[in-house]
């Protein structure tokens, strides 16, 4: 059933619950097509969560993929990979259940006393001492990064440090950090990396971004 609204006003549509998000994204297949935005295949669903998160159309057009970033994002949840975010936000976002089925386990340890402590004993960020923390993790982690552009920097500098070491790198880093200071230097160092990667050009991102893009693909298992 709809209701009309004044002339030129949008009309109110009732749905059932399992409904709404259907429709959201039909609105956002139209809206798209009617930009004449054609989304690659393998990309769609992850770009689509963004821009129903967001209702902002501009991530079809900022997300950036490193080649088959896709493919080894999920082949990475399926392997039981463990996710690490920057802001209890987004680890309260992702969907826990879908990933434990894999055998992964989502963290953030920003408000931890152990990484409070060092940060201030070191006077660095807590987000620094978090991707460090993160780093000891004994399995492949996917590093899901929507508000501290300091930890994308942290896991550049920790890439470049080892590179001729252990050898640690991420499994895989979504970087999507939201902001003006940083923001933009750190996502592009990112990207010159050979990490595989989803990242949003630009300013906008945030931890409602990083969460969506880590759903998107649980989904797709």
């Amino acid at each position: 059933m709809k209701i009309e609204g004044k002339t030129g006003h949008p009309k109110i549509e009732y749905l059932q619950p399992q409904e709404i998000e259907a429709r959201s994204f039909e609105i956002i297949g139209e809206e798209l097509s009617q930009r004449g935005i054609a989304l690659k295949k393998e990309e769609e669903a992850i770009v689509k969560r963004a821009i129903h998160t967001s209702a902002d159309f501009d991530y079809a057009k900022t997300l950036c993929f490193s080649k088959g970033a896709v493919w080894e994002l999920k082949r990475l949840l399926k392997a039981g990979a463990d996710i690490v975010t920057d802001t209890n936000m987004a680890l309260a976002g992702i969907n826990k259940n879908s990933l434990a089925r894999f055998g992964g386990k989502a963290h953030c340890f920003m408000a931890e006393e152990e990484t409070i402590s060092l940060a201030k004993q070191r006077n660095t960020t807590r987000a620094a001492v978090s991707m460090e923390r993160a780093a000891k993790i004994s399995k492949p982690v996917i590093f899901a990064i929507g508000n501290a552009p300091t930890a994308l920097i942290k896991l550049y500098e920790l890439c470049m440090e080892r590179a001729g070491g252990n050898g640690w790198r991420p499994g895989f880093i979504i970087g999507v950090p939201v902001g003006f200071v940083n923001v933009e230097a750190s996502k592009e160092l990112i990207m010159e990396m050979d990490i595989p990667y989803i990242v949003n050009r630009g300013r906008k991102g945030g931890s409602n971004i990083a969460a969506a893009i880590c759903n998107a693909a649980l989904y797709q298992l």
